[in-house]
């Protein structure tokens, strides 16, 4: 793609990689194939195509965003697919970003919109916040029927109760046994994630303690950032992302870290990127460069370091149809694909993948509190295919996917991670009780 930036327009670090970015695109349409917005609107600007020739209008020119590109550049789902698909290798996640963040500094909202935002910038990152609101909108559900709706949406996502948390709160978990542990690993606990679903740090924890492996939560590490970085909010985002850093590098200077671990693959592709987003601070870029390096993948990481042991293999008679959703932020954030199913796969259980895989669920971080309706259509997709391999209950890596997909079918769905801490000698997880 020709570009006509100026000199004094590429001395600013995100024009100038988004300049490059868009050179590598040849207009050839393969992403559309795979987008989910596109298959589902038909509309070129609602595909990434048409939204890179978006943001290539408003940064090159230099123009505030309008009504029209904000639609359509709000209704990305940032699952980028279309960067799997693409030949050219386009890195369609920083130019998003950079467009979101233009948005946010030219564009004026209407005033529903930017208290919505506000509002979930405010809450999600936060788990007191977060859990409070939860108890708030547990007693109103009954009378959701009153609210608009994306309000609707958002009170029919949340929990009725939260599960208590079976595991002590504390910073250093020991690996079981008098051996020295075979590594030292640092957990991100999460912001969302501990709050509804506390059973999958839990899970990880003593999967991983089990196994040798000593387990560190650093006190005021919660969000990774990646909420209010896909909102556009940049400058919130970077002091998330700079106070994550800097714990985490201290940490790995001090008392040495072998992973930083993420069971979230949302905010494990984040934290991938850190490198990338502080590329040119030069206080930061090395710490930043050190804990993108450090950052794994629970299923990552157990697949590369830890020797698993299926205890639990040959004492569950019965076997089990488990349907694998693979998270956009999985399969296309971080490319991870087969190692989960494998892992899965080493249970004694049968996996199947379910069909049109590569596309969203609709989940997308808020995504589907923002962008109901659409969200709504992909998840009847979803829900249509995971049916047609019919399964026992579903697992996934992503905390957003797991409530999602939980609003839409009651086939029980659970974290991998769980299933591996069953299957190594952990407890059987409670959604499966009936199975």
């Amino acid at each position: 793609m020709e570009t006509h930036f100026s000199k004094e327009q590429l001395k600013d670090k995100d024009n100038k990689s988004s300049e490059k970015i868009l050179r590598k695109c040849v207009h050839c349409g393969f992403c559309n194939t795979t987008c989910p917005t596109y298959n589902l609107l038909g509309d070129e600007l609602d595909g990434p195509r048409g939204r890179i020739y978006l943001i290539k209008d408003i940064i090159e020119n230099n123009k505030p965003a309008n009504e029209k590109i904000v639609k359509h550049i709000d209704r990305c789902l940032s699952c980028y697919s279309c960067m799997t698909t693409c030949p050219s290798g386009v890195n369609y996640m920083h130019l998003i970003d950079h467009g979101r963040s233009h948005i946010e500094k030219t564009y004026k909202r209407p005033f529903s919109d930017r208290l919505m935002r506000n509002f979930l910038s405010q809450v999600m990152p936060y788990p007191l916040r977060f859990r409070i609101i939860g108890i708030l909108t547990s007693i109103i559900k009954p009378f959701s029927f009153m609210f608009p709706e994306k309000i609707k949406s958002m009170i029919s996502l949340m929990p009725i109760s939260f599960p208590r948390k079976n595991l002590p709160k504390k910073e250093i978990y020991f690996a079981q046994g008098e051996k020295k542990p075979i590594a030292r690993v640092a957990l991100l606990a999460g912001c969302v994630q501990q709050v509804i679903a506390p059973q999958i740090n839990e899970a990880t924890i003593r999967l991983l303690n089990r196994h040798g492996v000593e387990v560190v939560v650093i006190k005021g590490i919660d969000c990774c950032g990646s909420l209010n970085h896909h909102l556009g909010k940049s400058d919130l985002a970077n002091k998330t992302f700079k106070k994550n850093i800097l714990a985490w590098y201290d940490e790995y200077l001090n008392n040495g870290l072998d992973a930083i671990i993420s069971n979230t693959s949302g905010c494990g592709t984040t934290l991938k990127d850190y490198k990338f987003i502080f590329r040119w601070d030069d206080e930061l870029k090395k710490k930043a460069k050190k804990v993108s390096e450090l950052t794994k993948d629970i299923s990552e990481y157990l697949e590369e370091n830890v020797k698993l042991n299926f205890i639990n293999k040959n004492k569950n008679e019965k076997e089990y149809k488990i349907a694998y959703h693979s998270a956009c932020s999985m399969q296309h954030g971080q490319k991870i694909h087969d190692v989960p199913i494998n892992l899965i796969k080493k249970t004694g259980n049968k996996v199947f993948e379910i069909p049109e895989g590569h596309f969203c669920c609709g989940s997308a971080g808020t995504y589907n509190l923002l962008q109901t309706d659409i969200a709504k259509k992909l998840l009847k997709d979803k829900i249509s295919n995971i049916k047609k391999v019919n399964p026992q209950f579903i697992t996934t890596g992503n905390i957003g996917c797991i409530t999602q997909i939980a609003s839409g079918t009651k086939i029980p769905i659970l974290h991998t991670a769980e299933i591996i801490d069953w299957y190594t000698g952990g407890p059987k997880p409670k959604i499966l009780k009936n199975l």
